[in-house]
């Protein structure tokens, strides 16, 4: 029996497609649970399946695809995060900044010590963020901070009305995201539709509406910075990525990629200017303990914390057996040097075009991530960002493949599976390796 394509192609179709992605998005949002993992890998690859359907049809148009965008992401408006509990901590610190003190000279365990009763719900808010994020300082950088405050401010004596509130923001900078990054791409003369592999994903949605993880407001700076970069607006370009990483530190590693397309005048001013007024950023929260706090927890995530990760397993495994090495106390020192030798091939290759930039910021990045000894899956949403400006595909794979990461979580612990990691990054290096290899092919038969 033959297929008939039409029928995908179909008015009908969509709008069922459409509707059954409405359904599952609210059963995601509403009756799900982390520990459902049947539940949550069926819902999610229908997602997936749906969602690329819906950007491949070419009868659906982007006016459209945009109010997709914005009506998937409400359906997540009056939820509570069930993927993540990091929204507890985001609502201590905005209330405990409206009280007057310092969320990274504070841990939360010293003030249930000394200070109970001192917001309403902090009891609740405790016991919600656990164990792990209780014990430390605050790692959100200054502008990550200010949504905090908002949702306090606007509600405070309710946790879902923060929610909300962070909720709304999120959606707007994803609005944002979509605007500046099809403005970016027809200045570079590529289709715009192709930003809606981005804005439509569902590890997009979920992560950053459903679950409130703000690299959403990250990325809207940053495409905003690389659009007045192209524009040479170099000013406004500066103050917007100093902005970007005072939400997340991840641009930092794009910075060095710039000098290439600037030249070394226009460098130092662009340069000079992001580290100014990220500094200032930081002037309402300075304080002797607050450089030491911040910086020793940052640096956790290199020496303490270990979740979904590919070649810092595959390194602790064989050296561990082989040598009873212990290479996670290393890893920092490791990362660095790794993403300092790539970032120096890439910059010796004087790529100047803005196209060029975001490949090797996604080049550099990638290996960041592969490199890293936690991955959660909104970790590669940048990743996705800059891949839409590109021709490869691997990091659709992975935002397809990182799902099974929350397989790991059970009810009550967290144990992770080396055959699911497999399962999981297989596709990912193959996909990356064919890529490569076709592109490079490609180029020799065209010399």
């Amino acid at each position: 029996m033959k297929f008939n394509r039409s029928i995908l192609n179909s008015k009908n179709t969509a709008v069922s497609i459409i509707g059954i992605s409405m359904i599952l998005y609210i059963i995601w949002a509403y009756n799900l649970a982390r520990f459902e993992h049947s539940k949550l890998l069926l819902i999610y690859s229908v997602l997936f399946g749906s969602y690329y359907f819906i950007v491949k049809n070419q009868k659906i148009k982007e006016s459209w695809l945009s109010y997709l965008a914005v009506l998937f992401r409400l359906l997540f408006l009056v939820a509570i995060p069930n993927l993540s509990q990091d929204f507890y901590r985001f609502v201590w610190d905005g209330r405990l900044i409206l009280e007057g003190l310092n969320p990274y000279l504070h841990t939360p365990n010293e003030l249930m010590e000394s200070s109970i009763g001192l917001f309403p719900q902090m009891n609740t808010l405790y016991e919600g963020m656990g164990a792990l994020s209780a014990k430390h300082y605050s790692n959100y950088p200054p502008v990550h901070q200010m949504p905090f405050i908002i949702a306090a401010f606007i509600s405070k004596h309710s946790i879902l009305g923060s929610i909300v509130v962070l909720r709304l923001i999120l959606i707007s900078a994803d609005l944002g995201i979509l605007v500046f990054g099809k403005k970016l791409l027809k200045k570079l003369n590529k289709p715009t539709r192709t930003m809606y592999w981005f804005i439509l994903n569902p590890l997009v949605i979920i992560e950053l509406t459903g679950n409130l993880h703000f690299e959403g407001l990250m990325l809207c700076l940053f495409i905003m910075s690389l659009y007045f970069i192209h524009s040479k607006k170099l000013h406004m370009a500066a103050v917007v990525m100093a902005l970007s990483i005072a939400v997340k530190l991840v641009p930092v590693l794009s910075l060095p990629l710039f000098l290439n397309k600037l030249g070394w005048k226009k460098s130092v001013l662009f340069y000079s200017v992001t580290a100014a007024v990220f500094i200032i950023l930081f002037i309402p929260f300075f304080s002797f303990g607050l450089l030491e706090n911040f910086s020793a927890t940052i640096g956790l995530w290199f020496s303490n914390f270990e979740f979904n990760a590919s070649v810092y397993y595959f390194l602790k495994g064989t050296l561990e057996n082989i040598n009873g090495v212990s290479v996670i106390n290393s890893m920092g020192i490791i990362v660095a040097c790794v993403v300092t030798l790539q970032t120096s091939y890439l910059l010796l290759k004087k790529k100047k075009e803005t196209s060029q930039i975001i490949l090797t910021i996604l080049w550099i990045l990638s290996g960041y991530y592969f490199i890293s000894t936690t991955v959660h899956p909104w970790y590669i949403i940048s990743l996705l960002l800059l891949s839409v400006f590109t021709n490869y595909k691997f990091v659709l794979v992975w935002s397809y493949t990182l799902i099974l990461s929350y397989i790991a979580y059970n009810e009550f612990s967290v144990e992770e599976c080396n055959s699911i990691l497999i399962i999981e990054y297989t596709p990912v290096i193959l996909m990356l390796g064919w890529e490569l290899y076709s592109k490079k092919f490609l180029k020799i038969k065209a010399s």
